[in-house]
Formats: C-alpha cells, sequence, structure tokens
C-alpha cells in the first residue's frame, strides 16, 4: 500500500515542493487549504477522513509573514496559525487510526536578535515583540493537545531557501547593482507600533546581522530524518550549520549574477521600501544565528551546509529552466 502524507497549507512554496517530491516517491498525497485541495478548513469531518491511516501530516499553514504588520494582518497571521493547528489536533483525536507524526511549521525567528552566540534548542533565548509572539503561541497550541497516538515535532526553520522562495526579490537587488547590504541605523517610532512589538530596534551591526537559513531540499530531507528517527520530538532548528551574514550573503549574490557594483541600502531607505511593498523591515535586519544541535548531534548530513553552495545551485537551476 502506498505511503500516505498529508500537507496542510501545501499551496506555498514549500508545500507545493514537498507535494511534488512525494509524488514522485510513489506516495499519495493529500492536501487541506482554504480552496483547490482535498479537504477545506473548517469540514471536521473531511479532515478527519483524511488524516484516519495516514503516515504523516505536515502542517505548513499561516498567512504569511511578509505583510505589513497592520492590525488586521497582525490578527490574520496569528489567526490562521492558531486556528488551523487546533483544527488539526481535534481531527486526530477522533482519528481511529491517527498518524504517527506530526510534523508542524514554526520558525526560527523565535529565538533574540543574536549577534553574540549561536541560538540552539538547549540554550537558545525566546525573543520579544510581534513575530516572537505568533511563534511561541504557535508552538503552545501545536504540543497543548494530548494525543498519545502521535509524534509531534516543531520545525523552527530558518529562512528557506529555494527556486521560487525570499531569495529572489534579492537576487533582482543584486542584478540591479542595489546588491550592498541593508544596514541598520536609527528610526522614529509610534507607541502604537511599541505596544504591537512591531518596531526593529536599532543595532549597529554595520551590515553582519547574522543571516540563518536552510535549502528546500534539506527541508525534506529533514522530515524524512525525523520521521526515521523515532527519538526525535519537541522542537528542532532547521537550519544549516553554515550560518552566514547579510554582506555575506549580498556579495555571494553580486558575484553569482556577475554584478560587480553593489550599493548598501540604508534603514531609512529600508523603511520606505518595505511601506511601498507592504513588508517589514525586521524581516531584513534582525540578526538571526541559530544552529541545528539536534540534528547535528544524531548525524544527520545536509545537502547544502554552507551558503555559497546553495546559492549556485538555485541561481544554475533557474538558468536552466
Amino acid at each position: 500500500m502506498a505511503r500516505r502524507v498529508v500537507i496542510a497549507g501545501a499551496s506555498g512554496f514549500i508545500g507545493q515542493y514537498l507535494c511534488e517530491r512525494y509524488r514522485a516517491a510513489g506516495s499519495t498525497v493529500h492536501t487541506i487549504g482554504r480552496s483547490g485541495a482535498d479537504a477545506s478548513w473548517g469540514d471536521h469531518a473531511a479532515i478527519t477522513a483524511l488524516l484516519d491511516g495516514a503516515d504523516l501530516l505536515v502542517n505548513l499553514a499561516g498567512k504569511s509573514v511578509n505583510c505589513r504588520y497592520t492590525a488586521a494582518n497582525r490578527a490574520e497571521i496569528m489567526r490562521s496559525r492558531i486556528d488551523t493547528t487546533r483544527q488539526l489536533a481535534a481531527a486526530i483525536a477522533d482519528c481511529q487510526s491517527p498518524p504517527p507524526l506530526w510534523v508542524n511549521s514554526s520558525t526560527a525567528t523565535i529565538y533574540r536578535h543574536a549577534d553574540d552566540r549561536a541560538m540552539t534548542e538547549s540554550t537558545g533565548e525566546i525573543g520579544t515583540g510581534f513575530s516572537v509572539g505568533i511563534a511561541t503561541a504557535w508552538e503552545r497550541e501545536f504540543f497543548a493537545s494530548t494525543l498519545p497516538g502521535t509524534r509531534r515535532v516543531a520545525l523552527r526553520m530558518a529562512i528557506v531557501l529555494g527556486d521560487g522562495s525570499a531569495l529572489l526579490p534579492l537576487l533582482n537587488l543584486a542584478r540591479f547593482g542595489l546588491g550592498g547590504p541593508q544596514l541598520d541605523g536609527r528610526w522614529f517610532s509610534t507607541a502604537k507600533r511599541r505596544a504591537a512589538g512591531t518596531f526593529h530596534e536599532y543595532r549597529a551591526t554595520g551590515g553582519h546581522q547574522k543571516f540563518s537559513w536552510v535549502h528546500i531540499s534539506d527541508v525534506a530531507n529533514i522530515i524524512d530524518f525525523v520521521e526515521a528517527n523515532p527519538e526525535l520530538a519537541g522542537v528542532l532548528n532547521v537550519a544549516a550549520p553554515g550560518t552566514s551574514d547579510n554582506t555575506s550573503l549580498m556579495r555571494t549574490l553580486r558575484e553569482l549574477v556577475r554584478m560587480p557594483v553593489g550599493l548598501p541600502t540604508w534603514r531609512w531607505m529600508l523603511e520606505l521600501g518595505s511601506a511601498a511593498i507592504n513588508s517589514e523591515t525586521e524581516l531584513v535586519l534582525k540578526s538571526r544565528w541559530v544552529v541545528p544541535e539536534r540534528l547535528t548531534e544524531l548525524g544527520y548530513d545536509f545537502d547544502y551546509p554552507e551558503l555559497e553552495p546553495a546559492l549556485r545551485a538555485i541561481v544554475a537551476e533557474r538558468a536552466a529552466r
């Protein structure tokens, strides 16, 4: 009998990659989503039927954080994670044969701004602010229910790189000669943004804010690794061991697109630009230094442990299309 995989929130970059990979391997893949899926959110019976007898559940559902953190967007970012996770837990509780493994997306941004030391699962410090609050609430909901037949692993994913990822806007900046470092600086705040936890506090990193990342092929391989190692449960840092920084990232991108010039982008430019494209400066200015302590201890072998070969492979893949 073919392996049965259920992917919730499969319409995004990672979900589409996993669907194609699992189907190519001969697995039967079902999806849960808002539209065009095998079961829709809010349909408890249909979700339960999909999960009953499944071998693996992967939940990636949630509104993208690459948006402006307005009150409406903040509410939807939270709701889309908490509510869907709660629905999946309720469905699993009603299964006669629940999936033995539930892998849930989380985020490495749960850790504090770190440019002094790496954040591991055992020694990492949880940060503060809106994004961190989302991550902690999501993980709390994920582990809240009693589901004795289902092992649960929360993937604290760093920025996922691949053809179709958040890397593409940075590649375009490099091509147009704007591929210098993104530099932090002082910027005015409002009481409302501070209360909401959405204001990025200035830190003089000089473009050396850490950049933790993981190639999408390793995301898929890590899920396979988790499935094959039943002792793995709880939270798991999904980040390549070769942490880079913003300056090195942008320099490598310039080299790959053969652009000798790379003008830096200052904080005021980032603030104006992010407002124009409905994004937030936190996405490029927060220093994320996350290492895969548990995966390393268990002997996981990364396809792409270092940044330059990963970026080179992605650029080559795009050029071959």
